[in-house]
């Protein structure tokens, strides 16, 4: 790991201070992306002007509207690809979601989403590598994602609570396009069938959706069976990860309501 000196760093925090954005500092200075976002973070927390420091309001505290929809796919992205972390030091945790660089479409939603539920807080993206970590920092995640803890989510219990169960049986096709972008996908299967005594190749459409919680694959089944979408579980090995969606009716209505990454 690269290892930048104070003099460096000051000079970075001395630029951005005085306005200039975090990817000029980080070209003018040769220094990771990354680096100067936290940088630049950590001096605002410093100053009490850290996102999402101030006072926001809460839709579970203080009854302020939510955006149910944008909340529904926001939390299946929790749940397929976030967490929740605060860091030493930090006085606010922040939501992180993990997307990949290859479907900058979802990245965007994903922001957005965030900005919807979030309104007052702000976000911001870390590169990694093959992908880009979105990130929301806010005082009341703790709030707005019970489902948070200690360990993987595979290895705790997972449950909705009511308000939350209520939200996704309001807007279940916003979850479930939420848990296929994180944990799921679109893809065209093939296989030779004999036409007429000649072999010919058919080709079918199916979505997938993989995830080693137990309790987050019975959620995704659940709403499936809400909304009329036929699934079955398959296997990798001995294990049941796998939910998939290959009849030709409940892949029209995926299609209708969810569709490929992009």
């Amino acid at each position: 790991m690269q290892m930048h000196g104070s003099e460096l760093r000051q000079k970075a925090l001395t630029l951005l201070r005085n306005g200039s954005k975090n990817a000029d500092v980080a070209r003018a200075l040769d220094v990771p992306l990354g680096t100067v976002s936290y940088w630049r973070h950590v001096d605002r927390a410093k100053r009490g002007e850290c996102p999402g420091a101030h006072r926001a309001p809460c839709p579970r505290c203080d009854g302020r509207e939510l955006d149910e929809a944008a909340y529904s796919y926001l939390l299946a992205l929790y749940l397929g690809d976030g967490h929740i972390i605060q860091y030493s030091g930090h006085r606010v945790p922040s939501l992180m979601i993990a997307c990949g660089d290859d479907w900058p479409g979802l990245m965007d939603a994903c922001e957005a989403a965030m900005r919807a539920v979030f309104p007052d807080n702000s976000t911001c993206r870390v590169r990694r590598t093959g992908c880009h970590n979105v990130k929301v920092y806010s005082k009341h995640l703790w709030c707005m994602f019970p489902q948070h803890g200690p360990g993987k989510k595979h290895e705790r219990s997972i449950t909705l609570e009511p308000w939350q169960q209520q939200i996704v049986d309001t807007h279940p096709w916003e979850f479930i396009r939420g848990l296929i972008h994180s944990d799921g996908c679109r893809i065209t299967n093939w296989t030779v069938r004999l036409v007429g005594g000649e072999r010919k190749r058919y080709e079918y459409t199916r979505y997938f959706f993989t995830n080693k919680s137990d309790d987050i694959r019975d959620l995704y089944c659940e709403v499936l069976d809400k909304v009329g979408v036929e699934w079955k579980m398959t296997r990798r090995g001995p294990d049941p990860f796998n939910i998939s969606v290959a009849r030709k009716a409940s892949v029209a209505l995926m299609d209708a309501h969810v569709g490929p990454k992009y």
